[in-house]
């Protein structure tokens, strides 16, 4: 959605989520919606999650998403609220509400701040209307501090699996310089990561791909040394082995999406693969992993032997 045009916007909302069910009605909103945003409600101790997106684009996809979602969080499906909102006016809170902020090494930066040089910090600039690939959310940062604490490796093959706005894959690609392969199941996202691509001066390194999973041709056969994937816990664990196979022995894998609750399942499932857990990052109530393929032998031969 560009920032240029005043479409008709609605906002949609559900709430009384556990925390738990909160990861799958972001990822089902983020099907339709620009943006999704959640907040906790501590008398309750429940979760309401927000988007916002063109006034009736996708229902048939948002309504599945949604049953999923429910199905997935193994709750009743909440009660969908949607109500008109003014694009200016949101596009206005947006960009007040949207300001620089420092994550680790980088600077995550609005297109509408002034652009001054950052001495010491690699500057990530997004657009402020496209709010769930801004940075904020706490699996982005806790992935961002994470390849922090293994850049110094230099890893050479690259990629960013569910890259969504493409934050991560342009972090890399200015930071070490390499080509970094960026894959997303939404047509729409391969847009927007591509544009935020462009707008970084990345366009060159980044290259953003409509791909469904590992299944597509274009990781047919591809080791990596670094992966990305900022998804959802449970496609995590049932994406282990693929993931172990697509890793080159000694290569690192950066997940993400999940809560602090869900990180032992996850976990689980990629020992099981042969690969081992080399650091833990929580941010708030989401935890990212940092996990190694160990060098020598491969996944099938190490599975029958978990950690």
């Amino acid at each position: 959605m560009s920032r240029r045009r005043a479409e008709p916007l609605e906002l949609l909302a559900v709430e009384g989520l556990p925390e738990a069910a909160v990861p799958a009605f972001e990822a089902a909103f983020q099907t339709t919606c620009a943006t999704v945003a959640y907040f906790k409600d501590d008398p309750t101790d429940t979760w309401r999650v927000e988007g916002v997106r063109e006034a009736g684009a996708g229902e048939d996809a948002l309504t599945g998403a949604l049953a999923l979602a429910a199905l997935i969080g193994d709750i009743e499906p909440p009660a969908l609220q949607v109500g008109p909102i003014e694009a200016e006016g949101w596009l206005a809170r947006t960009i007040e509400g949207f300001s620089e902020f420092p994550v680790g090494r980088f600077l995550i930066r609005p297109t509408h701040a002034p652009d001054p040089p950052m001495p010491g910090r690699t500057v990530l600039k997004l657009d402020a209307g496209l709010a769930f690939g801004s940075g904020e959310h706490a699996s982005t940062q806790g992935c961002l501090l994470a390849f922090t604490a293994v850049a110094h490796r230099r890893p050479r093959r690259l990629l960013d699996l569910g890259t969504g706005s493409a934050i991560l894959a342009i972090a890399a690609a200015k930071t070490l310089r390499r080509p970094v392969l960026a894959t997303d199941i939404e047509p729409w996202s391969v847009r927007v990561a591509g544009e935020n691509a462009r707008l970084n001066g990345m366009q060159r390194l980044v290259s953003a791909r409509l791909a469904d999973g590992w299944r597509h041709r274009l990781l047919r056969g591809r080791r990596f040394d670094l992966v990305f994937a900022n998804i959802l816990a449970r496609p995590l664990c049932a994406m282990a082995r693929p993931l172990a196979l697509h890793l080159a022995p000694g290569g690192t894998a950066i997940l993400a999406g999940l809560l602090g609750t869900q990180a032992r399942m996850v976990l689980a499932a990629h020992r099981r693969q042969g690969m081992v857990l080399e650091r833990r990052i929580d941010v708030g109530p989401w935890t990212t992993l940092v996990l190694r393929r160990r060098h020598g032998g491969s996944p099938s031969d190490l599975s029958a032997n978990p950690l």
